[in-house]
């Protein structure tokens, strides 16, 4: 009887396991795609030329807004990304002019990771386990001539509704504490007490106040910040936004809620979800100015091949 009881506890066991494996592979089961097994726009499906029109009615003064920071070689980076630009010619190189106008000029060579200073994120840029939007494996992406498929050249330029949420008011601070996440419980407490909706095709932006810690201290500014936790990032997709940025580095707490997830918010958004990430927003002015809603224009370049993007988005009061 005990070798009985020994198998039966054994096949339960064996059972038990089994339904815990098949529940963790149905929650992994992230592609394809809601847009379609053959997509690679993701999120960009949900702009519309109704939303640029809507967009377009939020313009009251005019005011234009630049939401970028420069890029150049002092710019805070992550990792070992580097920006270098050399002007052709080079500095005392005698050139004489050619004909009777006499024209002279320059020309440059600019050597840098497209991931410095305010940028977005590609699809293909973070996956799971090699396993990139849609299920697409690196294999497939990565070629010689650079990222096929999900490369940013492709993205549709983005103009739609953009709203701010400023989470450093949310909690009464001037600026979000390294590693503060916020989820699906603050950003709706944030949205009713600002007054503001989100829908589909927008842009959200979040206030953190933490690019005042580039005036303070830049290797700390691209160390660790507060941001966007998993269960808030996994709300704000579902509820159809195209992009989610903020005014830090790479959006997301750092250091994170959970220390075995390791970028947990990228892998949500971009390759579960197909949703861009817009980082190093600057969104001051627009809290200054008490700016909630706006006309979000963006127009990436179109850089053949590339997995993210240095960019200049706009807002438009």
């Amino acid at each position: 009887m005990a070798n009985t009881g020994l198998a039966k506890g054994v096949v339960l066991s064996i059972l038990g396991s089994t339904s815990l494996w098949t529940a963790a592979g149905a929650q992994e089961a992230w592609h394809p795609s809601r847009y379609g097994a053959a997509d690679t726009l993701g999120a960009a499906n949900n702009l519309s030329a109704d939303g640029a029109r809507r967009a377009a009615g939020l313009v009251k003064t005019g005011k234009v807004y630049s939401l970028a920071v420069p890029t150049g070689p002092d710019t805070p980076a992550f990792g070992d990304r580097s920006y270098r630009v050399e002007i052709l010619p080079p500095p005392g190189t005698d050139t004489k002019p050619d004909g009777s106008a006499r024209p002279t000029g320059h020309d440059e060579k600019v050597t840098t990771s497209m991931g410095i200073g305010t940028q977005m994120d590609g699809l293909g840029h973070l996956g799971v386990d090699h396993r990139y939007y849609n299920g697409l494996t690196g294999a497939e992406l990565n070629t010689p001539e650079g990222f096929k498929k999900l490369d940013l050249s492709n993205v549709p330029p983005i103009v739609t509704r953009g709203v701010v949420i400023d989470m450093a008011k949310h909690f009464g601070k001037p600026m979000l504490g390294a590693g503060q996440a916020f989820n699906r419980r603050e950003i709706e407490a944030a949205m009713k007490a600002q007054g503001i909706t989100i829908g589909k095709g927008d842009v959200v932006l979040f206030h953190t106040g933490w690019m005042k810690m580039l005036e303070r201290d830049k290797a700390r500014f691209a160390r660790e910040e507060p941001g966007l936790g998993e269960d808030g990032a996994r709300w704000l997709a579902d509820q159809g936004v195209t992009a989610i940025g903020a005014d830090t580095i790479a959006l997301e707490a750092l250091p994170g809620e959970d220390p075995k997830k390791h970028w947990i918010v990228h892998q949500t958004l971009l390759a579960k979800k197909g949703v861009y990430i817009l980082e190093g927003i600057n969104t001051a002015p627009l809290i200054a100015d008490g700016v909630r809603e706006f006309m979000f224009v963006l127009g990436q370049p179109r850089f053949v091949g590339t997995v993210q993007v240095v960019v200049n988005p706009i807002a438009i009061n």
